[in-house]
């Protein structure tokens, strides 16, 4: 570079500086330079490549190419060497990439995990950025977290969590022109330190205690090794399920759902009345009230709703687990709340979806979203050195085999 095309460029980048514009991008004073950087730098790379090896299987220099390279300051072409045998694979500016700053790439992930539709994403860098990307390309983005979606599915866990809230939520997805229903099944543990962790997300076909008896098996081959307490809903065979891979488990079926299958079997004019009666049973202080107060409810409505109170009764072994804690566990276990409360988070990103394309479809853009969601998951829950106190003297064997007291 000249003098005067020094002074030209440190002119130029002043005034860009002053007016906010970007100083690399296509028309940027920095552009040049920035261009041959890389061109600079994918010709040391082909040099490298083109060792006595290669050039004694015969492969050599042939020609140049030229890219057109998407940043996070525009669009910027280059010149890229090219060998005969096409086996030149450099780093700084791999074969076909056409979004080179990380920044970017990361900027639409976080777009995509915030429920942006590929077409909204596309416009929106377009106005930022002064770039095209099409949805196809934005979707080849995308897919970059796939195995990072995998790594994550299949790391270790920690070897005893003191609560686990496991629950499912459903979905549309497109599969061979039709739609069909699918569940995606959640765990969501604490830790002994208290702390909030989502332990897993797994796809199938629907809700039931078979595939949730993989899950749990899956959780066991990644290294966990003990639940203390499950919080579920009240899905036929599900507590069977985890105690079949964690036999010492306490499981405590979520009061709310229970509550909500009771009611819509109550006519709507005792409702009201059948509730007050109800809260007698689930707010009790003591187990032993709580099965006084059940009764009295089974001699006032049993005749009238048979099917509501022999539900009550016939789970009421895992419903009243609950009992044997202080207020302030009881109000963490009662319900899977934890888990639904997640659950609603998601939601938000994903109720303007319509049915999803491909199981892979759905679960990046709940992966993506959930990801944002844990990043406020770093403190533990309120009151936990008191919890741990009360766990650790009810299941003292096992946290202290866990953690080598």
């Amino acid at each position: 570079m000249t003098e005067e095309q020094y002074a030209e460029m440190q002119k130029k980048a002043l005034e860009q500086l002053r007016t906010g514009k970007s100083m690399l991008g296509k028309d940027g004073a920095f552009a040049p330079l920035f261009k041959q950087f890389l061109e600079a730098a994918l010709e040391a790379e082909m040099e490298s490549h083109l060792d006595d090896k290669e050039r004694g299987n015969g492969n050599k220099r042939n020609g140049k190419g030229h890219k057109t390279l998407k940043t996070s300051t525009g669009e910027l072409e280059i010149i890229t060497p090219q060998d005969r045998q096409s086996s030149f694979e450099p780093q700084i500016v791999r074969k076909r990439e056409t979004i080179l700053a990380e920044s970017l790439t990361s900027k639409i992930l976080g777009l995509y995990g915030l429920g942006m539709s590929l077409r909204d994403i596309s416009s929106h860098i377009e106005e930022m950025y002064d770039m095209n990307i099409s949805a196809a390309t934005l979707s080849q983005i995308t897919d970059k977290i796939i195995p990072e979606i995998k790594q994550w599915q299949n790391r270790p866990l920690e070897s005893i969590y003191a609560i686990v809230f496991l629950d499912a939520m459903h979905y549309k997805v497109r599969e061979d022109g039709k739609i069909s229903s699918k569940a995606i099944y959640t765990i969501i543990g604490i830790n002994l330190d208290g702390k909030k962790d989502l332990l897993g997300m797994y796809i199938s076909e629907s809700e039931g205690a078979n595939f949730w008896l993989q899950v749990i098996t899956d959780l066991n081959n990644r290294g966990l090794e003990d639940i203390l307490i499950a919080s579920i809903d009240n899905l036929k065979g599900f507590a069977e399920a985890i105690n079949a891979v964690f036999p010492k488990c306490e499981i405590q079926t979520c009061i709310v759902h229970q509550i909500r299958n009771s009611i819509r079997y109550v006519a709507s004019k005792d409702q009201k009345e059948f509730m007050k009666d109800l809260k007698l049973v689930y707010k009790a202080d003591t187990k032993e009230l709580a099965e006084d107060n059940l009764e009295a409810l089974s001699e006032k409505w049993g005749k009238k709703y048979p099917i509501v109170i022999k539900s009550w009764k016939n789970n009421w072994g895992h419903l009243s687990t609950y009992f044997s804690y202080t207020p302030p566990i009881r109000k963490i276990i009662y319900t899977t709340n934890a888990v639904e409360g997640f659950h609603r988070q998601i939601r938000k990103v994903t109720k303007t979806k319509g049915p999803f394309t491909s199981d892979i479809a759905l679960i990046k853009l709940v992966y993506l979203a959930s990801q944002h969601i844990m990043k406020k998951w770093t403190q533990p829950l309120n009151n936990w050195a008191l919890t741990i106190q009360q766990l650790m003297i009810r299941f003292e064997d096992r946290i202290k085999l866990s953690i080598n007291l």
